[in-house]
């Protein structure tokens, strides 16, 4: 189920853009989401942005 984020305001990830098509966008207004920039009313991924940040710099994958 693709939760209903309205009012969302969505940021473009800076790695974004070209033409090799991987474009991911973010949003920390319900606690933080991703969703693919190509298919905004696609499917949109739940996560708590700042533990998933933190385990990237410890070296989590």
């Amino acid at each position: 189920m693709t939760p209903e984020l309205p009012d969302a305001r969505w940021r473009k990830s800076s790695f974004s853009g070209g033409t090799n098509g991987n474009c991911v966008e973010v949003t920390f207004d319900c606690g933080g989401a991703i969703r693919d920039s190509k298919n905004p009313n696609g499917p949109v991924l739940c996560v708590n942005i700042a533990r998933m940040v933190s385990m990237i710099k410890n070296g989590h994958r």
